[in-house]
């Protein structure tokens, strides 16, 4: 069961992180033609290109700001699931003790409890 569990958050650790990295991927090229994009000569150019290039800039401002909105409602969302995820795990506590104490006082009446004097001798299996 161990490995299981071992195995299986291996495979959610590396899945996170291919993840993270195509999302770097994309963040890391989107900014070098953001900072492209800021770094033309607009100066020389014509006036209906400059024109154009409000237009492209007014929609990055636009893609960048729908993306930030995103990011700040999905961080507030995870803000609150993570306190729920806490708060659960302190309310759990107690019964994870309990069944740790159930398992303990369990194994301990397993290995120290001789019913041999109680038990008629048809009962028990090692007297054949």
């Amino acid at each position: 069961m161990q490995q299981f569990f071992n195995q299986l958050l291996q495979f959610l650790q590396q899945g996170i992180s291919a993840i993270f990295r195509f999302v770097q991927l994309i963040w890391t090229w989107s900014v070098e033609q953001v900072t492209t994009l800021m770094q033309a000569p607009w100066q020389d150019w014509p006036l209906w290109k400059q024109m154009l290039l409000v237009l492209v800039m007014a929609g990055v401002i636009w893609a960048l700001y729908r993306a930030a909105r995103e990011l700040w409602d999905a961080g507030e969302r995870i803000l609150a699931a993570f306190a729920t995820l806490l708060a659960v795990l302190v309310r759990t506590l107690p019964r994870v003790m309990v069944a740790g104490v159930i398992a303990l006082g369990g194994l301990w009446v397993l290995n120290n409890l001789d019913v041999s004097s109680v038990l008629p001798s048809s009962l028990q299996l090692g007297s054949r």
